[in-house]
């Protein structure tokens, strides 16, 4: 089931084009990564779902509910932190959920209790929110976009602050909420390799446009959509570099050879192209591409799109 799709979003601020018609979906069960460069236009996108800003362009639908048209049904199915979660410092963690809780109908204390436990805050939920440390604040305030049982979780980089064991015990609460409790959940993070470890799949945005997407669970895949870097070792690096740029495909030098990231539907083409120019081929090597070379490759202009 989607639970979030987005067509054509545009978001222009100050006559600046922050968004440029992005879409992207997450379905029920699904834990979807939203990567990019500082500035890239992540936060904005977030807050544009949880209606903390106006559309300029385009549309966001969450459960089927237009978040402009239908907003106070779509916001019922949705639960989110954007940035740092805004506490009240002086109140206890326990009052703080509370008070969140009296905005929302049928939540009572077991509910808060089963959701501290989660988060595992359990020791500390007495405790004045000035005594927490920036990690257990983001747990709380995890705990406070789920109080009202949302069927979509809406996360700006919740890391923030975690050590790396609460950093593991947040992926394996998003990973319970998801496989178990079909809760889908869209999450933005600099952390590669905890989006790696934590998304089935993940977009990559730049400049306010989507230039990405790549399926996590490679046993969801074919092969044919997986990117590979290849190295390339021939007799004429300079007519095999020539073949690669008609491509579009970028390429480096490396160790005598031609390195270059692309699908492997696109092989048989260039080795035919390389036999036909005559070029002798002593070897063509595979490397898997991991999610930060795929990162970093089509963020610093990349023209293969990652699938």
């Amino acid at each position: 089931m989607e639970l979030l799709r987005i067509e054509n979003l545009t978001k222009i601020i100050r006559n600046r084009k922050i968004l440029d018609k992005i879409s992207l979906s997450v379905n029920a069960g699904e834990i979807v990564g939203f990567l990019g460069p500082n500035g890239a236009g992540k936060t904005t996108t977030i807050k544009l779902i949880l209606g903390l800003f106006h559309i300029t362009e385009g549309s966001i639908s969450i459960c089927g509910h237009d978040v402009v048209t239908d907003f106070e049904n779509a916001m019922k199915y949705v639960g989110g932190i954007v940035e740092n979660p805004d506490l009240y410092k002086r109140m206890t963690g326990r009052e703080n959920l509370e008070y969140f809780a009296s905005m929302h109908e049928g939540v009572d204390k077991k509910n808060i209790d089963d959701i501290v436990e989660l988060v595992k805050m359990s020791e500390r939920i007495d405790h004045k929110v000035k005594t927490y440390s920036l990690g257990m604040c983001q747990r709380i305030g995890i705990a406070q976009a789920l109080l009202h049982n949302p069927r979509l979780l809406v996360l700006d980089e919740p890391t923030n602050g975690l050590d790396p064991l609460g950093i593991k015990e947040l992926r394996d609460m998003l990973k319970y909420l998801s496989k178990e409790a079909g809760v889908g959940v869209f999450i933005s993070s600099h952390l590669l390799s905890e989006m790696e470890l934590m998304c089935d799949r993940i977009y990559i945005i730049d400049n306010g446009v989507i230039i990405g997407e790549k399926r996590i669970n490679q046993e969801e895949e074919t092969v044919d959509e997986i990117l590979y870097e290849y190295t390339f070792i021939t007799d004429n690096n300079e007519k095999t570099m020539e073949i690669l740029n008609k491509r579009n495909i970028n390429y480096e030098t490396a160790n005598g050879g031609i390195k270059a990231v692309m699908n492997r539907s696109d092989i048989p083409g260039i080795i035919e192209k390389l036999v036909h120019e005559g070029i002798g081929i002593y070897a063509v090597n595979q490397k898997h591409q991991s999610l930060e070379q795929d990162f970093l490759s089509i963020t610093t202009g990349s023209k293969t799109q990652i699938r």
